[in-house]
């Protein structure tokens, strides 16, 4: 069976199984193909993208918590997603970054440049988004890369990547890393023709997206690898109370300048402050301190997040 032919046998497969409610030994027998095949068939279909399946997170009542946050902090949009609190981190990630990805569709413009940060609330998204040809929109990394080992799917220039492959947009890519060894390195890297260009690129971002870190995130490995042990410790003394981009905060939304500050190769949070949207995606009762840092801050007009996150930063 050539490429074409076994293409339309599998939309035949979905139609039968996902339009017209026939069971899997249903289909077997119309199309005197094996049970087994048909599974495996059906695994195909959402694999190769000819079905895919969302959970509509939006069933809960959220306007009256998404309301008071935005009442309380000034915010353009507040996205407020039901999830169980039981359940495990990667669905609480996947249903916000469902939701953002919706929204983020619904509000992105046609020659938009839109900045992304690294992590997996970020990756989660950019999975959500759906095919669509935007090939104006250019998709920028606003961080430099981890200087240890990192998922490769959280890495900032393969969120910005998948994200363009989506869109069929532009991609730039960075190539220096987050954090230098010395000011010097760091230096040299910053007066560079190459980083100059995505430097220029953030003073123009129309949206920001990213995610949110804290010093309370005792389990949370990609952020703890990212930074190292001494990083770490630093951060831990009671002064920060999260982070953007690798750009510090106090509780009140004050850059803190640590160790790393002069290291860092990163986008300034004034930056961020002018996007169009400047979008913080988080979850977890353990990043309720740098939300609201970043909240008080004014480094973002947009939240999206749990409905037990909300209730917890409203109750501060």
């Amino acid at each position: 069976m050539d490429r074409k032919e076994d293409k339309k046998l599998l939309i035949k497969i979905a139609q039968m199984y996902y339009e017209q409610n026939l069971t899997q030994s249903e289909i077997s027998s119309q199309l005197g193909i094996y049970r087994t095949t048909i599974s495996r068939m059906l695994k195909r279909v959402r694999e190769e993208g000819i079905v895919t399946i969302t959970i509509n997170y939006d069933t809960g009542d959220h306007f009256t918590l998404e309301q008071e946050l935005k009442e309380r902090f000034g915010l353009r949009e507040a996205i407020v997603v039901e999830v169980d609190p039981a359940q495990s981190s990667t669905i609480k990630r996947k249903a916000i970054g469902q939701a953002c990805a919706r929204w983020l569709e619904q509000v992105l413009l046609p020659k938009d440049t839109i900045g992304f940060s690294w992590g997996s609330s970020l990756a989660s998204v950019v999975e959500s988004l759906t095919q669509a040809q935007r090939p104006f929109v250019t998709c920028v990394p606003t961080v430099g890369g981890p200087s240890g080992k990192m998922e490769s799917g959280y890495h900032v220039n393969n969120i910005c990547y998948q994200a363009a492959l989506k869109w069929g947009a532009r991609s730039l890519m960075i190539d220096v890393p987050a954090i230098t060894e010395q000011k010097e390195t760091r230096d040299q890297l910053m007066n560079s023709q190459y980083y100059q260009t995505i430097a220029k690129a953030w003073d123009h971002l129309d949206i920001a997206m990213f995610g949110i870190g804290s010093p309370e995130m005792k389990g949370e490995e990609a952020w703890r690898g990212f930074y190292g042990d001494a990083v770490i410790a630093e951060l831990e003394n009671g002064k920060v109370a999260g982070d953007i981009c690798s750009r510090f905060y106090d509780g009140n939304g004050i850059p803190v300048h640590t160790g790393i500050s002069d290291r860092t190769l990163t986008i300034e949070l004034e930056q961020i402050k002018q996007a169009r949207y400047s979008i913080g995606v988080a979850e977890s009762l353990e990043k309720v301190t740098g939300i609201l840092g970043a909240l008080n801050g004014g480094y973002m007009n947009v939240l999206v997040t749990t409905q037990e996150t909300a209730q917890t930063i409203l109750e501060y």
